[in-house]
């Protein structure tokens, strides 16, 4: 499933009408009626139901449902809150379709009169505003979506809920609160956004005849399924030995935080590595050896220093290499040595990337692609950025550090954004609050490594580990867990249940 600007949408709506040869009102017949066929697989026909519809495609496509809900006898009324003039090309083709059928049609120019015809419904169908907005919404539309959003009833949005702009990044001023958005062909970028993605309620997609040619050459954002998933992820091969199935590395842990590295190298092995060897101080051996016997180890003298001679060789015959977890943020000259003098895939996670920003430019210099997997936090930290400006724009921030830096990005949410230094971008929504506790956060840099190892492409490598991570959680909590009780050590072996629903 792609993920859509607003631009990109026109785009693709264009070449569906330009190459594609399917007429405007074609489309929007179909979006009306697919909308329509899910209400009413969804809503009872007893109920009263009220159409609010303005200018644009959007209002066009409240006509057409109109029309279907009618067909199958629930109780229209469709109030249009804007100007006849208003109603333009395809849409006015729709509204006189309608009123062929119907005189349930009522002007309506203010919000109390609005508030009068909307108080004996029980659904609303928001059909009001499309995809173009952007900043302050005018009256007396303004008011109009307010006294909706106060009424005790169903709110259904198509499409987007009015008012709600469709790309990252934009100031809402108001919009509908919808319990159900029915959109149409491929979900906006607000909807994976923390701040507005609670404006759609459940929301679903509806399919309207659109080719995928479009969505390939106009849209670079995909929402990450199983069957991507099953698509890319590499075979076990018959003849497979450990060292065929990848030598991973896992720097870290500083003597008060040793349970990072065990997390991170116990998922590694999970996933699949054939091999892993922990880099850490003597003092964590006792803890990492009896917890993760499976691992090998290379001692460090300390998480400070360069790396030796003998480090450096060692090393060599690695074949990634995951940095970070639990090591501190004391000055160290690790992090600056791996990316001059090693030419492994390298990924960043936790501190390490505190290590990472006063050396952003030195990562141009490394040949071997480099992964760094902040959470809101640390990207705002990477990024001089706030907090909340992450929220609002993490498509954007994203895809503009990725850019710069040439690192693949795995900004870590409840949407996971996977960004590309080209800016392609897949989306990875997979996994419950009960990831929102200490130690998840490396156990993903764990299977991370093991699929970088064993994909040819990186991107639907990185964006394979998040959907084992998260969906690891999604079973736990269906079967014998919750969200509360969940721990990072469960989601480890949480994957053999996702690795057989794969095989």
């Amino acid at each position: 499933m792609y993920i859509v600007t607003a631009e990109e949408m026109y785009e693709i709506d264009r070449y569906a009408i330009e190459k594609g040869g399917i007429e405007g009102k074609v489309l929007m017949e179909n979006a009306g009626s697919q909308v329509a066929q899910q209400i009413i697989q969804s809503y009872d026909n007893n109920q009263k139901v009220a159409i609010v519809v303005g200018s644009g495609n959007n209002g066009g496509d409240g006509f057409v449902i109109a029309r279907y809900l009618a067909e199958y006898s629930y109780d229209i009324s469709v109030f249009q809150l804007v100007a006849d003039h208003k109603i333009k090309g395809d849409a006015a083709f729709h509204k006189a379709l309608w009123l062929n059928t119907s005189d349930k049609l009522v002007h309506v120019t203010d919000s109390h009169q609005l508030k009068q015809r909307l108080v004996d419904c029980d659904i609303v169908i928001d059909a009001i505003l499309g995809i173009g907005v952007s900043g302050a919404i005018r009256e007396p539309i303004r008011s109009m979506i307010d006294a909706i959003n106060h009424l005790p009833v169903e709110k259904i949005s198509v499409d987007i809920p009015s008012g709600l702009p469709a790309n990252d990044g934009l100031e809402v001023d108001l919009a509908i609160h919808a319990d159900q958005t029915y959109i149409i062909e491929a979900p906006k970028e607000t909807a994976f956004c923390e701040k507005t993605s609670i404006y759609y309620g459940k929301w679903e997609t509806v399919k309207i005849g659109i080719s995928q040619m479009a969505y390939a050459k106009h849209a670079s954002k995909q929402r990450w399924c199983i069957k991507n998933v099953r698509a890319t992820f590499p075979k076990r091969e018959k003849y497979a030995h450990k060292g065929s199935n990848g030598r991973g590395l896992v720097i870290g842990g500083q003597q008060t935080m040793p349970g990072a590295i065990v997390l991170a190298a116990r998922a590694a092995l999970r996933s699949g590595a054939g091999l892993v060897t922990v880099a850490t101080i003597k003092e964590n051996l006792p803890i990492v050896s009896s917890s993760c016997i499976e691992a090998t180890y290379h001692l460090l003298p300390n998480l400070t220093d360069r790396l030796t001679d003998r480090d450096l060789e060692a090393f060599e015959k690695i074949d990634a290499i995951t940095f970070g977890m639990g090591i501190g943020r004391d000055d160290s000259q690790l992090l600056s040595d791996l990316i001059e003098k090693l030419d492994k895939p390298l990924l960043i996670d936790a501190d390490g990337l505190y290590h990472a920003k006063p050396l952003l430019e030195t990562l141009l210099q490394h040949k071997a692609p480099i992964v760094v997997t902040p959470h809101y936090g640390e990207m705002a930290m990477l990024t001089n950025k706030t907090v909340p400006e992450v929220k609002r724009s993490p498509f954007s921030i994203s895809r503009q550090f990725a850019e710069k830096y040439q690192v693949y990005v795995v900004l870590k949410g409840k949407h996971t954004i996977i960004t590309a230094p080209n800016g392609e971008q897949i989306v990875s929504d997979q996994g419950n609050a009960g990831l929102a506790k200490g130690g998840t956060g490396d156990v993903l840099t764990g299977i991370l490594l093991t699929m970088i190892m064993q994909h040819e492409e990186l991107l639907p490598a990185l964006a394979n580990g998040c959907y084992l991570h998260g969906t690891s959680a999604d079973y736990l909590v269906e079967d014998n867990h919750t969200e509360r009780d969940l721990l990072a050590t469960d989601v480890i072996e949480g994957l053999s249940q996702v690795f057989r629903t794969l095989s």
